[in-house]
């Protein structure tokens, strides 16, 4: 019997390796002035203004103005302050964060002109999270006059929404709600005239994009160079040179490295034999796996699957 590895579209294989964990809110109203300062972060967070504006002052970059329906995301960010005005004094996020009530924060009396923000973070598997993280520069910002703006806003007052509502269910559909804005927001991202680099910015590239397509969609194939420029309607050269370009390694480099991401998330959830893995992830041979797995991960898949087995046992 063969085990499949995989599935066809590159965000959506990374995002299911991530294994997403979000939290959400409390939400912002302020009014008056106002500043909170934000610690680093791990990973990625998003947010958006259903109302209002603010500035968002992120370390090393210049203050950003966000009004009404734009959306911003932050990959692995330095500390960063949102505030009224950029010279207003910070004070600790965490404990104005820690008086909210019912999902919500208030600065200053309640207003019908004041600023309505929604804002959560999106923690992802350590193991895989550079997937995702090496690709995203510290800011992302989509402005409601964006393509995806509009969609993006709508998500944010979904979010806003539940935030604020008591209802069965609720961090399941925060969560989903969630990722599908991380989904738009990647979308967006990949979309702009500044592209990322990597596989999130190659997806745009017909060619380079068909062959990332075919590597995901059946991970077991031999797959050779030649295969991947045919499919890309490239020379194999001109192939090799553009895939390197986009996405930073060489396409076969990149197989390796997509092959052993599922193997460590396959072998932490102990969902294979050593044996089976091989098979499902193109070796012919468990030591040839094994070789590939110990130069990428540095260490024997056995090793690896004890390590994390004993890290389950014991809880971490």
């Amino acid at each position: 019997m063969s085990v499949v590895l995989g599935f066809q579209d590159p965000v959506a294989d990374a995002i299911g390796l991530l294994k997403p964990h979000t939290v959400i809110g409390p939400s912002l109203r302020a009014v008056g002035e106002w500043a909170l300062s934000f610690d680093t972060f791990l990973h990625v967070r998003i947010g958006g203004l259903v109302r209002g504006s603010c500035w968002l002052i992120l370390e090393g970059h210049e203050p950003v103005l966000l009004r009404e329906g734009d959306t911003f995301m932050l990959g692995n960010p330095p500390p960063y302050v949102l505030a009224s005005t950029p010279d207003a004094s910070p004070r600790p996020a965490e404990a104005v964060w820690a008086s909210a009530e019912e999902g919500l924060v208030r600065i200053g009396p309640e207003s019908e002109d004041d600023l309505y923000l929604c804002v959560g973070h999106i923690a992802f598997d350590d193991q895989n999270a550079a997937l995702l993280t090496d690709l995203l520069p510290p800011l992302v910002i989509v402005r409601a006059s964006d393509p995806h703006g509009s969609r993006l806003a709508q998500l944010i007052d979904l979010l806003a929404t539940e935030v604020g509502v008591a209802a069965a269910g609720g961090p399941l559909v925060q969560n989903h709600l969630a990722q599908i804005l991380l989904v738009h927001m990647l979308r967006a991202h990949a979309g702009q005239t500044d592209r990322p680099t990597g596989w999130l910015g190659a997806l745009n590239e017909d060619g380079i994009g068909a062959a990332l397509r075919a590597v995901h969609s059946d991970v077991a194939h031999p797959w050779n160079l030649n295969e991947l420029a045919e499919i890309s309607h490239m020379s194999r050269s001109a192939f090799a040179q553009a895939f390197k370009s986009h996405v930073g390694v060489p396409p076969l480099e990149y197989l390796i490295q997509w092959r052993m991401s599922l193997a460590r998330d396959a072998l932490a959830r102990d969902a294979l034999s050593i044996s089976e893995l091989a098979r499902a992830t193109g070796y012919q041979s468990e030591s040839a796996f094994s070789t590939a797995f110990r130069r990428v991960v540095g260490s024997s898949p056995a090793k690896f699957r004890d390590q994390e087995r004993r890290s389950a046992a014991n809880g971490s």
